[in-house]
């Protein structure tokens, strides 16, 4: 692939743009050499403005998402891709999140332009688990456990019960869930359908993939070691294979 493509398409400009940015001299290699059009160079030598290249396509990132941001291109308000660098909206394959978190939800948050990954992360047989920390409004009752585990749940509007999740108790308000499926804002309807209502909600982790120091609104790319623990069987779900 040329490299005026190869640059575009990762979101620096439309192919004019970079092209300008070539007769301008502000494509170099790693030494600081100015790079033409049809060098054959590789991708970790490239320099824009001084600067590696963004990842390749092929990219996964881990996004610790704030409340009040929205996982879309086009809501109206904050929204996730503002956290990133501008052009990252602009990549050619596009950078998607990897399933949602509402508005109010905070935590982990997968994007990846990869679409056989996405696709793999979410698909029901991969069963990849979720966990999330919620706090309550009022107090755990005591069976809600019990409840969640027994695969017989039934959400308000829904015709199939959910699959079991596992609960673990942190505190009188406080308590851990793990999920493996991804209904429509199923944890806080899960809590609403056994008389209670989720105040503040935390995804802690994707699999075996934690956010670790990542602090609130940043992000940083994903190894492929990392990847591989998204599909680790750490916080497993009862029933979850």
């Amino acid at each position: 692939m040329k490299l005026v493509k190869r640059i575009a398409n990762l979101g620096y400009g439309s192919r004019k743009q970079v092209a300008a940015l070539f007769r301008e001299g502000r494509v170099t290699d790693a030494a600081g050499e100015v790079l033409y059009a049809d060098d054959a160079v590789g991708h970790e030598a490239i320099r824009v403005d001084g600067e590696p290249l963004d990842p390749p396509p092929g990219l996964a990132l881990m996004l610790h998402k704030p409340t009040g941001y929205t996982c879309s291109t086009k809501d109206a308000g904050r929204l996730v891709y503002d956290l990133l660098p501008p052009r990252f909206r602009l990549r050619d394959p596009l950078l998607s999140t990897v399933g949602r978190l509402d508005r109010d939800t905070s935590g982990l948050l997968l994007l990846t332009d990869d679409g056989a990954l996405l696709h793999r992360i979410i698909s029901p047989r991969a069963n990849v688990v979720k966990r999330y920390r919620a706090l309550l409004a009022e107090d755990l009752r005591g069976d809600e456990a019990a409840v969640f585990a027994g695969g017989t749940l039934m959400l308000d509007g829904e015709t199939t019960p959910l699959a079991p999740a596992r609960l673990d108790v942190l505190g009188a308000r406080e308590a851990e869930l793990a999920i493996g499926e991804g209904r429509y804002h199923q944890v806080r309807r899960m809590f609403a359908a056994v008389g209670n209502h989720v105040v503040a909600l935390h995804r802690v982790a994707i699999g075996g993939l934690t956010l670790g120091e990542l602090s609130p609104g940043t992000w940083r790319a994903l190894g492929t070691d990392e990847i591989a623990r998204v599909f680790a069987p750490s916080g497993e779900a009862p029933g979850s294979a």
